[in-house]
């Protein structure tokens, strides 16, 4: 299937994507979505036969400061029986940061979403264990948005015992 007619088939499932120029986009089949239908077109493109799309490969975002709406979320869809991908771009507006996790769709949403929300504070609704992975968590902002000051200084993190107070649960263990 070419990025043509692979376009022409989600747009099929799901009218409300709008397909970008190919042209402009290298030859990718890419589509935007408003965040109200995300999860639906997700779980339609993956269980299409036509498309096929089993895998998530990434989620991240784009901070695009100055302009309205700043943020895009993401996401690269792979099918690896029909051999082809889509890019799917979600717009966030600034003051109202949210989009539905795509979790409950594909597990491998789960890293993905944390690290998106650690670094540039897009919350996912519905995310079952939506906290910071890289940064700790007394760290204040949010690393990779543009307007983040470079030269700011965080509070100091203070000294821990990892025998009195390990990082698991002491009844647990590492896993």
């Amino acid at each position: 299937m070419t990025p043509q007619e692979l376009l022409g088939r989600v747009v099929a499932l799901v009218p409300e994507a709008t397909a970008l120029p190919l042209v402009e986009m290298r030859g990718q089949a890419v589509v935007t979505l408003p965040r109200e239908r995300l999860v639906d077109a997700l779980r339609a493109w993956r269980d299409d036969a036509d498309t096929c799309f089993e895998q998530l490969s990434d989620v991240t975002a784009v901070d695009y400061l100055g302009r309205a709406p700043r943020f895009e979320v993401v996401y690269q869809l792979n099918s690896l029986a029909r051999r082809h991908r889509l890019r799917v771009k979600v717009a966030v507006e600034e003051a109202d940061a949210v989009v539905p996790s795509a979790v409950p769709v594909w597990a491998s949403a789960l890293w993905a979403e944390r690290e998106v929300f650690d670094l540039m504070g897009i919350r996912f609704a519905g995310h079952p264990d939506l906290r910071r992975i890289l940064m700790y968590a007394g760290f204040e902002g949010h690393p990779l948005r543009k307007d983040y000051p470079l030269m700011r200084r965080q509070p100091l993190v203070p000294e821990r015992d990892p025998i009195a107070d390990p990082w698991f649960p002491p009844t647990g263990g590492p896993r």
